[in-house]
């Protein structure tokens, strides 16, 4: 059997899609800011804890 496509990692999802990689880009920002406008309840990814 192979293994299946998605293999979750907290870090590198954090560091792909998290706040602090989104606010360190112009375009990030942009994001961050439309996001804020439109009222959502999470901007960025959150990692849940088990």
């Amino acid at each position: 059997m192979s293994k299946r496509t998605w293999q979750p990692k907290r870090k590198k999802r954090m560091r792909v899609h998290g706040f602090l990689k989104r606010m360190s880009t112009s375009s990030g920002k942009n994001i961050i800011s439309a996001r804020r406008a439109k009222g959502r309840k999470n901007l960025t990814v959150k990692v849940g804890t088990k």
